[in-house]
């Protein structure tokens, strides 16, 4: 099986169920960036692996990352029915996000400031994946105004971004790298 198939060459492509669509459409733009997030998580994943004291994140972003391709095979699904027979998100994993958040919220000193993005190299990855979740959770909605989603997509996608904004300073606490305030 080649690579290329030349189908998309003139602007179009074809969603999971077969219809067409331009590469232009909403719905493309939306799953796409899921797919972009997901990259930099796997980048992300990459940086810490070898990191003793974050290495246990890293299991906990590859079902993110499960969890992304999840939500990009739906949202690049327009027939209902079909959709319902691929896997999707559901409340409890934004629920295990929301966990994954409290218990290192714990573990972080109170934050009295605005934080910019950077510190050690990993926390400001953790950064960009929080600003693709941002623009992924603003083409969702864009989306679910021309066509309802029947999924929790936008809950999802702001808790992960709320879960990157934590996971960068959770990796600069644990790797004693300070956070770079804001100063107005």
């Amino acid at each position: 099986m080649k690579i290329y198939t030349k189908n998309g060459d003139q602007g179009q492509t074809t969603l999971v169920d077969g219809s067409p669509i331009a590469k232009s459409d909403a719905r493309l733009k939306t799953y796409g960036t899921v797919d972009e997030l997901n990259a930099h998580v796997g980048l992300l994943t990459s940086m810490l692996d070898n990191e003793a004291n974050l290495k246990p994140i890293v299991s906990d972003l590859r079902e993110l990352q499960n969890w992304l391709f999840q939500l990009g095979s739906q949202l690049a699904c327009a027939n209902a029915e079909m959709a319902k027979k691929l896997p999707t998100i559901e409340e409890s994993q934004i629920t295990r996000i929301e966990t994954w958040i409290d218990q290192w919220d714990q573990e972080l000193p109170s934050l009295k400031n605005f934080i910019l993005p950077g510190g050690h190299l990993a926390a400001s990855q953790a950064h960009v994946c929080r600003t693709v979740a941002r623009r992924a959770e603003r083409a969702c909605v864009s989306l679910n105004d021309l066509s309802e989603l029947s999924l929790p997509a936008v809950a999802f996608l702001n808790r992960v971004s709320d879960y990157f904004f934590i996971l960068s300073r959770l990796i600069n606490h644990r790797m004693e790298v300070a956070s770079i305030e804001w100063k107005p």
